[in-house]
């Protein structure tokens, strides 16, 4: 799908699905990928967030949503992952994404920011940039990212928090910025107390996708209660 600056007023208020398998587990292979993503949209979805070239590239052939597009690379010196070099975003491009998220944390990266961007647009597609604090957003935003993800609050150093950082979508939305809220959003209340704190749309992956992670949070509940009881007796 070639990007189009309407899709930013098409994507307003809609759900977006993330289908990233775990990396390295049992559905980590692009056809499963993009089987979650066309579920996904005969569920409703607006969009759909696919990580590597080969899953966005099917998912372009077989889906008439926008794409958010991602590569995830380790890098030796760096640690940014998603999206974090040029190549990255023309293959991402002619793939056939139409939105391209890059990381956009002020940690070291290989190379500057407004690159990325400038690829981004050369390509034909609009700028999100994943986030992690109120100051990274404002940045975002005016270095020409159309739309600013809270996807990486609680990710770059310290205890990963259990809840979604809506305190920041609200900061941000506050701004006057297309605020994307993403991250720990697993029930459909979080997603829509998001959109009441002004987020412009709202992604969400593990609750929907990644069956690993919902299976965990079941099993620990059952365990816990089931502890729980044996204590009582």
């Amino acid at each position: 799908m070639t990007s189009d600056p309407a899709i930013l007023a098409t994507l307003r208020g809609q759900l977006v699905v993330s289908c990233q398998p775990v990396q390295g587990g049992p559905l980590d292979r692009p056809e499963i990928a993009v089987g979650m993503a066309e579920a996904a949209v005969h569920g409703g979805a607006g969009a759909v967030r696919l990580e590597g070239i080969d899953a966005v590239a099917a998912a372009a052939r077989s889906l008439n949503v926008p794409i958010i597009g991602i590569v995830k690379r380790d890098l030796a010196d760096y640690p940014v992952r998603i999206t974090p070099i040029e190549v990255d975003v023309e293959r991402l491009a002619a793939a056939g994404a139409a939105i391209i998220a890059v990381d956009a944390t002020n940690r070291e990266r290989p190379g500057p920011l407004s690159t990325l961007v400038h690829a981004i647009h050369e390509g034909g597609c609009l700028a999100m940039a994943d986030c992690a604090t109120f100051d990274e957003g404002l940045a975002a935003a005016e270095m020409g990212f159309e739309i600013v993800g809270s996807t990486l609050s609680g990710y770059t150093g310290g205890p990963v928090p259990e809840t979604p950082d809506l305190d920041l979508v609200e900061r941000l939305a506050d701004r006057g910025i297309r605020v994307m809220a993403e991250g720990r959003i697993r029930t459909p209340a979080e997603a829509a107390a998001a959109l009441d704190r002004g987020a412009w749309a709202v992604t969400v992956g593990s609750a929907i996708t990644r069956v690993e992670h919902v299976t965990g949070w079941f099993v620990e509940a059952i365990q816990s209660s089931t502890a729980a009881a044996t204590e009582q007796r």
